[in-house]
């Protein structure tokens, strides 16, 4: 493939969100002094905090990640393929709606988990 039909990644997706989520309002777990129930804050719910969600669903599915349930790394191809063609719709969707970095993001992710699929399922 030549220079200028060459698809450019964007490697540096994964640190932006982990700097979002940095940023994001703090979760509290617990109990307050009373010894009643706080509940977790929130994150400012953002396209990117999608984008990294279904991300790290797919991740799951892919056997990448420990499913946080049972402590264990679970591979699901079949819902792998569904979270990664819903990332798909999402992006076919916005397209012209969102900002060049959560369109930059988008690509990266998809591409990424593309990639790992594929890998995955030996193809």
């Amino acid at each position: 493939m030549d220079d200028k039909n060459e698809k450019k990644v964007d490697a540096g997706w994964k640190e932006r969100v982990a700097k979002e989520r940095e940023d994001a309002a703090p979760i509290r777990i617990g109990a307050d002094a009373s010894g009643a129930k706080v509940r977790p804050t929130l994150p400012k719910p953002t396209l990117s905090l999608l984008f990294s969600t279904m991300a790290s669903q797919a991740l799951l599915f892919l056997g990448e990640i420990e499913n946080p349930f049972t402590g264990k790394k679970e591979q699901d191809l079949e819902q792998a393929k569904y979270t990664i063609d819903m990332l798909q719709v999402l992006r076919d969707k916005t397209a012209g709606n969102i900002t060049p970095d959560e369109s930059k993001l988008l690509d990266g992710v998809l591409y990424d988990l593309r990639m790992r699929y594929v890998n995955a399922a030996g193809i």
